[in-house]
């Protein structure tokens, strides 16, 4: 079972570069030879900045929807094929990471467990041997992982101890979730040779589903249980999900039938703020919909395929009359397909979604993401102060979803910005701050580099 797909928001997009035209200057050097020069990596760069361990924000969502989205996420597989029976550990559970991992990756697992254990109410904790079961984190390189699961970034296997054991039994019963009645084992693989952030953002989401739900549901907006990847590190929804999961009220092999009967009390226990309204299910998402939004962020196919099935999508929203987050994603998807090939439709698209986006509650930080590309394009166009406030508009949602490679990105939009103003000083001072975000949001010296040559290229000479 995999969960994060590859798709052009990991990191976050970021392709306008490709739309703006090097023209020579007087001295005969094109401009983007000039912006490299100047926006050269100092000679040491400024420590790593880290996310503080912070509690996810209140779910919005009525308990009544919340009823009918924890089923679908948890009676589901991500193809479509029922389960038939809750599962989760019983007990304490244990987590222990397989071989050698980076510091800040151990780092980061440390206050993941920690947040679990306050906002889930989850007994977890590094070690080995727990009575409820055991959680595996193993790395390997990302080009072995994706020899082998070519579609995923990282993923979960259950009844599996290791990167060894998961292909000794892969396509077996052993590891079928449709057979699972209680979890002992479950084995996390994540890439050893990403960034940071990516490194985070899969444990994340795969120990969670290790615990809880593996199924992705499209129309959630404030939830890494999404496969928009917009959300990355586990929301107030998320952790309430996981607390009802683990509710002393359910257990083990419980059915779809006897956890709906069960989920009215748990939640109006759990989430008093969110009502007691009679449960709402929510029709399922249509397969064509889905495989349209695949094949749109599939890296294996042409890119005229791809802006197809992305146009194909927005079809399916718009006939269907959504006006959630299926729409805005589908508008999403257009505009980033379609912005080094057709910038005009690409920009009607990320107007439409954000309208969307700024209707709705709770989506500050899907508008962020087409924020990063309005204010780029304000940039390239010369119209600095409007980009300046496009950036600050976005970034508190940005720093709360603790996304450093988008947070990094708006500080540096706006320092070229602030540059050619003028304000020569404060423009060095944030670019330097935003150093700090790329290391862990990017990783290599090299993609920091090469993020800042980007940004300093679009803006006019």
């Amino acid at each position: 079972m995999w969960s994060r797909r590859l798709s052009f928001l990991i990191p976050a997009a970021f392709l306008l570069a490709g739309c703006v035209a090097t023209v020579p200057n007087s001295r005969g050097t094109s401009v983007d030879e000039v912006a490299t020069r100047r926006a050269g990596l100092p000679a040491t760069l400024p420590a790593m900045k880290v996310f503080p361990t912070t509690k996810g924000t209140r779910p919005i969502r009525s308990n009544s929807l919340i009823i009918g989205d924890f089923l679908d996420l948890s009676f589901q597989l991500e193809s479509g094929r029922p389960l038939a029976a809750l599962s989760r550990f019983e007990g304490p559970i244990s987590v222990t990471v397989a071989g050698r991992a980076p510091a800040r990756m151990q780092a980061d697992l440390d206050q993941l467990l920690f947040r679990l254990r306050q906002e889930a109410g989850i007994d977890i904790r590094r070690g080995a041997g727990a009575s409820g079961g055991q959680i595996t984190v193993e790395l390997i390189p990302k080009r072995k992982l994706q020899r082998h699961v070519p579609h995923a970034a990282c993923f979960v296997a259950p009844n599996v101890a290791g990167w060894d054991d998961y292909l000794r039994h892969r396509g077996t019963a052993r590891t079928d979730w449709t057979r699972m009645r209680q979890r002992r084992q479950m084995t996390v693989i994540i890439p050893s040779d990403v960034s940071p952030q990516e490194m985070r953002d899969c444990l994340h989401e795969e120990v969670a589903q290790a615990l809880g739900p593996v199924n992705d549901l499209y129309r959630l907006e404030n939830s890494v249980f999404n496969d928009d990847n917009f959300h990355t590190v586990l929301t107030g929804f998320d952790m309430l999900i996981l607390r009802a999961y683990y509710a002393p009220d359910l257990r083990s092999g419980q059915s779809r039938a006897e956890v709906a009967q069960r989920l009215p009390v748990v939640l109006k226990r759990l989430n008093p703020a969110g009502g007691s309204g009679t449960p709402r299910l929510t029709p399922p998402t249509p397969t064509a919909w889905k495989r349209a939004i695949s094949d749109a962020l599939g890296q294996g196919k042409a890119i005229k395929q791809r802006q197809l099935a992305a146009l194909r999508a927005v079809s399916i929203a718009r006939q269907k009359g959504w006006q959630d987050n299926r729409l805005a994603f589908s508008l999403f998807a257009m505009g980033q397909l379609h912005i080094q090939s057709d910038s005009k439709l690409a920009f009607a698209a990320f107007k439409d979604a954000n309208a969307i986006y700024r209707d709705r509650a709770g989506t500050d930080l899907h508008a962020a993401h087409i924020g990063v590309q309005l204010a780029a394009y304000a940039l390239s166009a010369g119209n600095l102060d409007q980009a300046i406030a496009t950036v600050n508009r976005h970034l508190p949602a940005v720093r709360q979803a603790q996304n450093a490679a988008l947070l990094a990105t708006m500080m540096m939009i706006k320092a070229e910005a602030l540059d050619r103003k003028g304000h020569a000083s404060d423009a060095a001072r944030l670019r330097l701050d935003s150093l700090g975000w790329a290391r862990y949001g990017f990783g290599s010296n090299a993609q920091v580099g090469a993020r800042l040559r980007e940004i300093a290229a679009i803006a006019p000479g």
